[in-house]
């Protein structure tokens, strides 16, 4: 009954689920959905969805990623997240959910029209001269309208899709019981943490509906680039947004999507590429703020090469600790020095157990001589990096997630300065930033503040002992001194002794219902059938139901 306790905060939703079964088998995973035990705690009615039909030619990543898409906003964008992480799939996964497309049929623009009004609490004439209905793009969680402001500002205004908070949150409660079931029942992706995972991407999807956040995104990605005449950011109006919508300058450039499109445009695509390299640099070892989705969508380039930059709803951080790890982790890749990179990835991670060292940087070894003979203008910095990654993980070493956001940022601005400038080398331009951090964590007033930070929490700490020293005694003396062991690896037996206890309950009832049966056949009570007991008989006929429902199941799990 456990299951079904789990399941019943998803049956009010049931013909969503019915529908996610149905795709995922349609997809060829109807052997997944047994294995997670579905098939025993959906009602009867889903289990015809449930057959497995014949599966097409394409490979499994791509029957996953042709899943997804066809599941729609919320999977799309979990699809589009765990792209990101090399850490748990395999890199022809990695691939396929790379090309998933968050493009959708626009709504209405009546509907966009009484969602700015409603918000606003006034007719659009009263702040706006014009609103076009017909939407400049439209994704699964927003759309773009252009406008222009009473005063003859142009500006785009974007809408977030009616009722989008409730169906992501509806596909959210059946992912998180999903990754329950794979963490209950795939041993595999345990040390995965799918739970984990999905409360990861729930967070995520939590910002990026909430269009307040991307307006404070942009006013800060604006302030720390106030002072560099070679970033564009759009003006926030925050007197026309809400949580629902956002009302931004409209700004107009080339996209950066060719180096043929700039020439035309009387740019030079060289300048451009190492402009782009400059900023996300500085975003990433400076500032620790970086814009986590630079696809030339997002990106516009104006006259003087000065860089625009569009659409903050997706962003990363890495605090200072993180950001002079990762200057460690270029700098020892630069060098060679596998001892200093296993160091510098320790310090980078979020460690379970420490891992063998010497194992830990034979790997790292293992991996730079895939580049040792290269010169490094041929180094693909994005990639390693993800490498990397992937070699952690093995070690069961944890990135935090925001890393890998950075990875990803990384990797796709790698390839577009290479599209803009084929001889662009991202270490090489690494290297004054990765010096910069070196310099700063050596500088005089860095070590008197991590001195200070350092005295503050020893005396923090020589404060607070003698009174958590009493307590702890206190504790001890009253017999209330608890201390919790936490053993790891036995639910596989906990879950095969209650089967077992099941088994043995259900044949000691097997076996009463055997006895008491008989006894009412030799006591001849009636009424009777052709000479027999009819109670006697009705007890052996369900006892031969029960006991053909116990042999399938210990057939069915494969053991008899």
């Amino acid at each position: 009954m456990g299951g079904l306790a789990v399941l019943g905060r998803t049956y009010r939703h049931l013909n969503r689920y019915r529908e996610v079964a149905a795709i995922l088998t349609k997809h060829g995973f109807g052997d997944l959905l047994h294995v997670l035990k579905l098939d025993s705690h959906l009602e009867a009615g889903l289990h015809a969805v449930m057959k497995h039909p014949p599966v097409d030619a394409a490979s499994r990543p791509e029957r996953v990623r042709l899943a997804i898409q066809e599941l729609g906003t919320t999977f799309v964008k979990a699809g589009q997240y765990l792209s990101t992480r090399s850490d748990l799939l395999a890199p022809e996964y990695l691939r396929e959910l790379a090309k998933l497309q968050d493009r959708v049929p626009p709504f209405p623009g009546s509907e966009a029209r009484h969602a700015v009004e409603k918000e606003l609490g006034a007719p659009l004439s009263r702040h706006f001269s014009r609103f076009d209905l017909h939407p400049l793009a439209a994704a699964s969680i927003a759309q773009i309208h252009a406008a222009a402001l009473r005063d003859g500002r142009e500006v785009v205004v974007k809408v977030l899709r009616p009722d989008v908070r409730r169906l992501v949150a509806v596909d959210l409660e059946i992912m998180t019981h999903l990754a329950g079931l794979a963490e209950k029942h795939l041993e595999a992706w345990r040390p995965r943490r799918p739970k984990a995972v999905v409360a990861e991407i729930a967070r995520s999807l939590d910002r990026e509906m909430d269009l307040s956040m991307e307006a404070a995104h942009t006013e800060r990605f604006a302030r720390q680039f106030a002072d560099d005449a070679t970033v564009r950011v759009p003006a926030t109006h925050r007197a026309l947004s809400s949580a629902q919508i956002l009302t931004l300058e409209r700004l107009d450039g080339v996209k950066p999507g060719s180096a043929r499109a700039l020439e035309r445009a009387g740019l030079d695509p060289r300048v451009a590429a190492e402009r782009l390299a400059a900023h996300y640099l500085a975003m990433i070892f400076t500032h620790g703020f970086f814009h986590a989705d630079p696809h030339p969508g997002n990106i516009l380039v104006q006259p003087d090469h000065v860089i625009a930059y569009l659409d903050f709803g997706m962003m990363g951080r890495l605090d200072r600790g993180s950001r002079e790890a990762l200057a460690d982790v270029v700098f020892a890749l630069s060098e060679r020095d596998e001892a200093r990179l296993a160091r510098a990835l320790l310090a980078l991670a979020d460690k379970n157990d420490e891992p063998d060292p010497h194992a830990f940087e034979a790997d790292m070894a293992e991996l730079m001589d895939q580049y040792a003979y290269r010169p490094l203008s041929e180094w693909r910095l994005g990639r390693m990096l993800e490498q990397l990654f992937q070699t952690t993980a093995r070690h069961d070493v944890r990135i935090p997630p925001d890393l890998f956001l950075m990875v990803k940022a990384l990797t796709e601005l790698e390839s577009l300065a290479l599209l803009l400038d084929p001889r662009f080398d991202a270490v090489t331009a690494c290297a004054p930033f990765v010096r910069r951090v070196h310099e700063e964590r050596a500088s005089p007033a860095r070590l008197t503040e991590r001195l200070t930070q350092a005295g503050r929490e020893t005396l923090n700490l020589l404060a607070s002992a003698p009174g958590e020293l009493r307590a702890l005694i206190q504790a001890a003396r009253r017999g209330r001194l608890l201390i919790e062991f936490e053993h790891k690896g036995l639910e596989p037996t906990l879950a095969e002794l209650d089967q077992i206890s099941n088994r043995l309950a259900f044949a000691v009832l097997l076996g009463s219902l055997v006895i008491g049966s008989a006894l009412l056949v030799h006591s001849g009570l009636p009424p009777h059938w052709r000479g027999m007991p009819v109670l006697g008989l009705a007890g052996f006929l369900l006892s031969a139901l029960m006991a053909f429902w116990l042999l399938l199941a210990i057939l069915r799990h494969g053991r008899l």
